[in-house]
């Protein structure tokens, strides 16, 4: 039986911000993840720094992020529970005198204590364009389990209603699942864009958003309502407001002050929206009318 929610809360003490449903830490992954409980975490969702030069990275040599990744990835091994997952989103990164853009997940592959069931990728739609090369337009996801045989995975939950022809039949019946579509393994979500005229309403000043719609996909398909959903790059806290809009229990590690500060103002900002929400659909509704007026 897994360690509860306040079990794990215990194990790491007081968080830079928290609520019922979320804890949000500012420090290192590494000592972090150490503090929990092992076999207290159904999910990880992540996206770590891809060594490429960004502002909040730590620029190493390939063999040494290499081996860096191997040792925060065996940690998130250790806390998983036997039937948990955990979703690696990577990109690419230029290798010496090798590659101007190798995909991560070419440089990894032997190096995760997981079982991989597939590769997903994230077409995002936009992006850098390219004169000497084709634009990038996709990053990946790498799902692991931690049993091959008994993992969490909730496709009803993630079908795509958009079926060209959901009222076609075989013999009487319908040849397609009424919830929608499996949504295969290319995911065309759009990034969160920036810019006066086009920046996405999601946006905020962190240069690496996962959208919402892309990671609640994931948190859904494995994971139930009520488990425990950690990201140890916490960044602007994506995963962590996804996890509990869904019904899931959050805990976020971020290293750099600035974005746990973003996180926890993103994060008291959706519980306002949530509990004006929530007083306006106790009025009586000629009375929500006249306020959305």
């Amino acid at each position: 039986m897994q360690p509860d929610f306040s079990a794990i809360r215990a194990s790491l003490g007081r968080p830079a911000y928290e609520d019922e449903d979320v804890l949000l830490y500012h420090g290192d992954c590494f000592d972090l993840m150490r503090r929990m409980p092992s076999e207290s975490v159904p999910l990880t969702v992540t996206s770590p720094p891809y060594n490429i030069g960004k502002s909040y990275e730590n620029n190493r040599s390939v063999e040494d992020y290499i081996k860096w990744t191997a040792d925060w990835v065996s940690l998130v091994h250790e806390l998983t529970t036997q039937s948990g997952a955990f979703w690696l989103n990577v990109g690419y990164m230029p290798v010496p005198e090798k590659a101007k853009a190798m995909p991560l997940a070419y440089l990894i592959w032997d190096k995760i204590p997981f079982f991989m069931i597939q590769e997903v990728v994230w077409n995002y739609g936009a992006g850098v364009a390219g004169r000497l090369f084709l634009s990038p337009r996709n990053e990946k996801f790498l799902w692991y389990v931690k049993d091959a045989e008994e993992y969490v995975f909730n496709l009803d939950d993630i079908r795509d209603p958009d079926v060209k022809y959901p009222n076609q039949k075989k013999n009487g019946k319908l040849k397609c699942n009424p919830n929608g579509k499996n949504p295969s393994d290319v995911w065309q979500i759009a990034k969160v864009t920036s810019g006066a005229n086009r920046s996405s309403k999601e946006r905020t000043a962190h240069p690496a958003q996962f959208p919402l719609a892309l990671v609640s996909r994931v948190i859904l398909a494995s994971s139930n309502r009520g488990d425990v959903v950690l990201d140890p790059f916490a960044g602007s806290g994506s995963t962590l407001e996804a996890a509990a809009r869904l019904g899931r229990k959050a805990i976020g590690f971020e290293i750099d002050s600035s974005y746990v500060n973003m996180a926890a103002r993103r994060l008291k900002n959706m519980r306002q929206s949530q509990e004006i929400e929530h007083d306006q659909a106790k009025l009586p509704f000629d009375f929500r009318s006249t306020l959305e007026l």
